[in-house]
């Protein structure tokens, strides 16, 4: 996304577990679409196209379950 690989949370861009266990994550995304927006506004030349997707990832596993690694497996030989 770019913004985090939907589903194992492997890159959920510098959320610690404890930040998303404390609810803190919303208010921290958040700040980070603004800020990237304004950044954006302030300097549109350094940016070739959108900002970074900040939009909260819903399932996060730090050990996905077995179900949930094999159907990843199989999307990825899709590829």
């Amino acid at each position: 996304m770019a913004g985090g690989d939907q589903g194992t949370g492997v890159d959920s861009w510098a959320l610690t577990p404890n930040q998303r266990h404390e609810g803190k994550d919303h208010a921290i995304l958040e700040q980070r679409k603004e800020v990237y927006a304004a950044a954006r506004t302030r300097n549109p030349a350094r940016w070739s196209g959108a900002i970074r997707n900040w939009d909260r990832i819903e399932n996060v596993w730090l050990n996905p379950p077995k179900a949930i690694r094999a159907k990843e497996q199989k999307l990825d030989r899709a590829a």
